[in-house]
């Protein structure tokens, strides 16, 4: 019973740090879209480690944003 009820709660630690990641890469995405990066770089983008801000300002200096995400992943 005990092993049961540590299962679950270690469950529902993961789900909820798993809803934050998407809210995170959902937050993200929205952000790169707005820089002006295509959806499908951003969603590379929001789901990898490239520094968010990084990748804003390179679009925002003039860099493709092709170009921007093969620098940033």
């Amino acid at each position: 019973m005990r092993e049961r009820i540590k299962r679950r709660a270690m469950t529902e630690i993961a789900e909820h740090d798993q809803t934050d990641r998407e809210k995170v890469a959902g937050w993200r995405l929205h952000v790169l879209i707005e820089a002006g990066y295509p959806v499908h770089l951003a969603e590379r983008l929001a789901h990898s480690e490239a520094d968010l801000h990084q990748a804003v300002e390179l679009v925002k200096q003039g860099c493709e944003a092709t170009v921007a995400a093969e620098i940033l992943l």
